[in-house]
C-alpha cells in the first residue's frame, strides 16, 4: 500500500501545483522555460503513474474488504465511465457545449470515473486509489472554476458538431475499453 500512496502523492502532488503553489509554478516556468518545465513535469508524472500502477497491483495481492457493493452499482459505474470518456474527449474536441458550459470537462471526467469506481468496488486499495482521485478532482474543479471567474475566462461557444464528435469518440473508446482493454490492462471485466 505504501508504493500506491507514494505514487498518488507524487502524481497528484505534481498535478496540484496550480491549486497550492501557482506562484512557485510560474516562477519555475520562467526560470526553466516552458519546454524544460513540461519535460520535468512529464517525468515526475510518469514516475508517479508507474508507482500508482505498481502499488495498486501489489495492494491487490493482499485485499482488504471494506464493503460489498450491490451488483447494480457495477452497471451504474459503466454509465459513469461512459460519461467520463465523453467529458475527457470534450476537453480536446473544439467548440463543444461541455467545454463551453463546464470549463474543465477533463477534471469532471476524473471525478465521475473515480466516483463510479468507488460505488462499484469495495476493497481498501480501491478506496485509496479512487478516493484520492475523487478528492483531488473535486478540489481542482472548484479552484479552477473560481480562477475562471476571477479572470473572467470565457470558453468558445459549443456546437452540435463538437458535441457529436466528443460523444462519438468517447463512446467508441468506452466500448473498446469496456469490451477488451479493461480486462487486458486491469484484469477485470467491467461488464461481467
Amino acid at each position: 500500500m505504501l508504493v500506491l500512496i507514494a505514487g498518488l502523492l507524487i502524481f497528484l502532488g505534481a498535478h496540484s501545483l496550480r491549486i497550492f503553489a501557482d506562484g512557485w509554478r510560474g516562477r519555475q516556468i520562467a526560470r526553466l522555460g516552458v519546454k524544460r518545465w513540461k519535460g520535468l513535469f512529464a517525468l515526475v508524472s510518469i514516475i508517479g503513474f508507474v508507482l500508482i500502477c505498481w502499488g495498486f497491483g501489489l495492494a491487490r495481492q493482499q485485499p482488504v474488504i471494506l464493503y460489498v457493493p450491490p451488483p447494480g452499482l457495477r452497471h451504474l459505474n459503466a454509465l459513469f465511465t461512459l460519461l467520463a470518456f465523453v467529458l475527457f474527449f470534450a476537453a480536446r474536441v473544439p467548440r463543444n457545449h461541455f467545454k463551453a458550459k463546464l470549463g474543465h470537462p477533463q477534471v469532471l471526467a476524473v471525478l465521475l470515473w473515480a466516483f463510479g469506481h468507488l460505488l462499484a468496488t469495495g476493497m481498501l486499495h480501491d478506496a485509496v486509489l479512487f478516493g484520492a482521485f475523487l478528492l483531488w478532482a473535486v478540489v481542482l474543479f472548484v479552484v479552477s472554476r473560481r480562477r475562471d471567474l476571477r479572470a473572467d475566462t470565457h470558453y468558445p461557444a459549443g456546437t452540435l458538431a463538437g458535441d457529436a464528435l466528443a460523444g462519438a469518440i468517447g463512446l467508441a473508446v468506452w466500448v473498446a475499453f469496456a469490451l477488451w482493454l479493461h480486462l487486458w490492462l486491469i484484469g477485470v471485466n467491467p461488464l461481467a
